[in-house]
C-alpha cells in the first residue's frame, strides 16, 4: 500500500487517472474546468455541497431504467433487462449504419463497441452464471476482462481472440436468453437468498456472501453503463 501521494502547485492540465483509487483524495485550492468524472462516485463534496445526491437522482431522471435496476421485485427485474436488451439492439443497428470498421475503433483510449460487448460477455459469466446459478463451467472464451484480473486463460478467457460483431452479438443474444428464462421463474426468495458462489478461485472473489439479487444488479449496472460508454464513443466518432 503506497503513502498518501501530495501535488502541490503542479499544473496537471490534461491528466487522465484510469482505474485509479482515489479514495479520501482532497483537491484544495484547485480549478477545475470542463472536467470529466467517469465512475463509482459517492461522499463526493463540492465547495462544501454534498452532491452524489443531486447526480443520482438526476441520472435516474434520465434513465428511469435505473429504478428498475434497484427494486427487488422480479417484475421490476424483468422490465429493466428488457429496456436494456431493446436499447442495445438499437445501439447495434445504428452502428451497422456507420462506415465499415466503426465496430472496432478506439476513441481516447477506451474500448471499441465489440471490445465493450465482450467485456459484457464476461461480466454475465462471472456475476451471472457463476454467482447467481453457481455454475463452476470456464468462462466464454472471447469475453474481456479487465486487465487486473489474474489467471485469465485458467478461467477460459482468451486472450488473443480477436472475434467479429456477429460472433460477439450471436454469444450476446444468447446470454440474454439464458437471463430472460431464468428471470421469468425467479422468486423473491430465490433472489433474496445468498448467492451460491463456488468454493474455490474465481472472478469475482468478493461476492461470497452477497444476495443473489446483489449479484444480478452487478450484470444490470455493467450492461447499462457500459451503454452509455458506447454511445458516448459512437456520437465522438460520428462528430
Amino acid at each position: 500500500m503506497l503513502g498518501m501521494v501530495s501535488f502541490e502547485d503542479q499544473d496537471l492540465t490534461d491528466a487522465e487517472f484510469r482505474e485509479c483509487d482515489l479514495t479520501r483524495a482532497r483537491l484544495i485550492g484547485v480549478v477545475m474546468r470542463d472536467v470529466v468524472i467517469d465512475g463509482l462516485v459517492s461522499n463526493l463534496v463540492v465547495n462544501g455541497v454534498e452532491v452524489t445526491p443531486y447526480v443520482e437522482a438526476e441520472l435516474d431522471r434520465r434513465y428511469p431504467v435505473r429504478l428498475l435496476m434497484r427494486s427487488d421485485d422480479p417484475a421490476d427485474l424483468r422490465k429493466a433487462h428488457r429496456q436494456l436488451r431493446d436499447d442495445w439492439a438499437r445501439t447495434v443497428e445504428r452502428l451497422r449504419a456507420m462506415p465499415a470498421g466503426s465496430e472496432h475503433r478506439r476513441v481516447a483510449g477506451e474500448w471499441s463497441a465489440v471490445e465493450t460487448m465482450r467485456h459484457l460477455v464476461f461480466v454475465h459469466d462471472s456475476w451471472f452464471r457463476r454467482c447467481c446459478l453457481g455454475s463452476t463451467q470456464p468462462f466464454t472464451g472471447i469475453g474481456l476482462a479487465s486487465d487486473f484480473l489474474p489467471d485469465q486463460e485458467e478461467q477460459g478467457l482468451d486472450r488473443a481472440a480477436t472475434p467479429g460483431l456477429d460472433e460477439v452479438l450471436a454469444v450476446r443474444d444468447e446470454q440474454s436468453a439464458e437471463l430472460e428464462r431464468w428471470l421469468a421463474t425467479v422468486t423473491f426468495d430465490e433472489l433474496s437468498a445468498v448467492a451460491p458462489v463456488p468454493a474455490g478461485p474465481g472472478w469475482p472473489p468478493y461476492a461470497v456472501g452477497k444476495s443473489v439479487v446483489e449479484c444480478l444488479r452487478v450484470v444490470l449496472n455493467e450492461d447499462w453503463a457500459h451503454h452509455g460508454f458506447c454511445v458516448r464513443d459512437l456520437n465522438l466518432q460520428e462528430r
